[in-house]
């Protein structure tokens, strides 16, 4: 006795595997595109500036700083009596060459700046780690002002009758990247 049932059991199962199979190829056809899709979409992103324009993108080579190192310098300290005074040496980290050479071009007017710098501090000031940083950004500061930068400019200041159109000024980067000091003794 033969049973019909089991010879429409085998005509479902490849419909079903081919369906399978179909709906796999499709989504994996799917992703081959959106990834292709993203890839092109990566590769063609560039910077636009605020007027929707790309900015062509200048390459960065990197520059070794040059490190020009000051003579040591000594000075009575601001202190009451006047008998302490500070020994200290500075290396300047600048961005580059040309700025080192105009940075020697100016020598008497860093140093005396630095000098009145010095002339006007405490012992007290100059034992602190804070009072030593801030010496070297006053340092670092008037260094880069014979120089032509201006650290304490205001960035977005307008004239009175300037319009909101204008895009703001541009930071201008300190050529006189850090102040270090090689040594530095207060008696």
């Amino acid at each position: 006795m033969s049973t019909p049932a089991p010879a429409a059991e085998p005509a479902t199962k490849p419909a079903k595997s081919k369906k399978l199979l179909l709906i796999g190829g499709v989504l994996l056809l799917l992703l081959i595109v959106a990834g292709g899709a993203a890839a092109w979409f990566m590769s063609q992103k560039q910077a636009l500036d605020e007027n929707g324009e790309p900015i062509a993108a200048a390459p960065k080579a990197a520059v070794a700083p040059t490190f020009l190192p000051l003579e040591n310098m000594v000075v009575n300290l601001a202190d009451p009596g006047g008998d302490r005074f500070v020994q200290l040496g500075i290396t300047l980290e600048l961005a580059d060459d040309k700025t080192a050479d105009k940075v020697k071009q100016y020598m008497p007017s860093v140093r005396s700046s630095i000098l009145m710098l010095l002339s006007q501090r405490t012992a007290e000031d100059l034992l602190l780690l804070e009072g030593k940083e801030k010496l070297a950004l006053d340092i670092q500061r008037e260094v880069a002002r014979p120089l032509g930068f201006r650290a304490n400019e205001a960035r977005n200041a307008r004239p009175a009758d300037a319009e909101g159109d204008d895009p703001p000024p541009r930071r201008q980067q300190n050529p006189v990247r850090r102040v270090l000091f090689s040594s530095f003794i207060i008696q």
